[in-house]
């Protein structure tokens, strides 16, 4: 049996989607930008996958720009709103736990000259308000926070954003990083009053290679690449239609969302139950985090020998974000955790096929870590 629980990573593709991938390339495989029959199929299945995801938005077809994921949809959301407003001002904000496709092009940012504040976190690894509304001033073009941080599982209060810049009369846009949110709580941009969302098809059952977008209709922002008509010239560069389409179908596949996160939530307390029940395990997520994401730590015991082990026993977790490649979590820094809770750290994240037989054999693979390593 294998666990696989790296969802936040990235997750299995549902079978809907492989079905209208493969269709896509061997009978739908024409560019969606020819004018003949093959290219007004592709383009009317194009079509479709951005009304699917618009619907599921709440927002209009218009508003939808497709991309190769999250991380670019990030730099372009960033980039792109920066240098199209940077006569406005020169300060931009994010908290200190972004995604690294949001704090390295923060770093750029600030080495060509902006003003960047990352707002540090309270306990429950939520930005205060009140920091943000102390730092939101008329020089302030950009408040990027991600929806919900994709190593704790903590959820933002990036809903009550916009209020707050409007009431400090700034002009800063609002970017939220929703990759690790969609599809698991209610987002509904507009009227959320969010100008640029970012949602990524791999993190709901779809294929690596694409994701999204999203600008509220009337916001502008510059292009980072340069190329031809596709995407509004906002993001240029032939389509990925059967990592499109496979997005699209995933979205279709999704549950009722209030429906199953009432579900995870149960699956989520009743192994935190029997975590607490194992000697020598420490809970970094909060009671409130995304329930799909809990972070736990051994202390004593390094993540990296556990993994290993984990992995041996048909388990898989990771010690963060799949983009850090093992360096020590700084979102952990963030939270002041000690050396010993960063350097144990293990992430567990959950789909909506997660079942507590995996979530069971994962506490046992720590018994035996906890035998097994402390011996060595």
């Amino acid at each position: 049996m294998i666990a696989y629980l790296d969802n936040s990573a990235t997750t299995k593709v549902c079978r809907e989607a492989v079905s209208k991938m493969c269709d896509c390339m061997e009978n739908n495989w024409g560019n969606p930008s020819s004018l003949h029959i093959m290219g007004i199929n592709a383009c009317n299945i194009l079509e479709e996958a951005r009304e699917t995801l618009a619907k599921a938005l709440g927002c209009q077809k218009k508003e939808i720009f497709f991309t190769s994921g999250g991380t670019e949809a990030n730099n372009l959301a960033i980039k792109g709103a920066v240098s199209k407003n940077r006569r406005k001002g020169r300060k931009i904000i994010a908290s200190s736990i972004e995604h690294p496709s949001v704090m390295n092009v923060m770093d750029m940012l600030e080495r060509d000259g902006f003003e960047v504040v990352r707002l540090i976190c309270d306990e429950n690894a939520r930005v205060r308000l009140e920091d943000l509304e102390r730092e939101i001033d008329e020089n302030t073009i950009l408040v990027s926070l991600m929806a919900v941080n994709n190593e704790v599982g903590s959820i933002q209060p990036f809903d009550k954003v916009k209020s707050i810049i409007n009431k400090k009369g700034s002009p800063a846009l609002l970017h939220v990083d929703a990759v690790q949110a969609f599809g698991k709580i209610p987002l509904k941009p507009s009227a959320m009053s969010i100008d640029l969302m970012t949602v990524s098809s791999h993190k709901i059952h779809g294929p690596k290679g694409a994701g999204a977008l999203y600008i509220k209709d009337g916001v502008r922002i510059n292009p980072v690449t340069l190329g031809g008509e596709q995407e509004k010239q906002i993001r240029p560069g032939t389509e990925a239609m059967p990592a499109i389409a496979g997005f699209g179908e995933a979205i279709k596949q999704l549950p009722n969302i209030n429906g199953q996160l009432k579900k995870m939530t149960t699956l989520r307390n009743d192994f935190l139950l029997k975590l607490e029940a194992v000697e020598g395990v420490c809970i970094n997520s909060t009671e409130d985090a995304l329930p799909y994401i809990v972070n736990i730590s051994v202390p004593g015991l390094r993540s990296e020998p556990m993994l290993n082990l984990l992995s041996d026993m048909g388990v898989c977790v990771s010690s963060g974000s799949a983009c850090a490649k093992g360096h020590k979590s700084y979102v952990l820094e963030a939270l002041g955790l000690d050396n010993g809770r960063i350097d144990s750290a293990l992430r567990i994240s959950m789909s909506r096929y997660t079942t507590e037989e995996e979530l069971d054999l994962f506490i046992k693979g720590i018994q035996t870590a906890q035998k097994v390593l402390r011996r060595r």
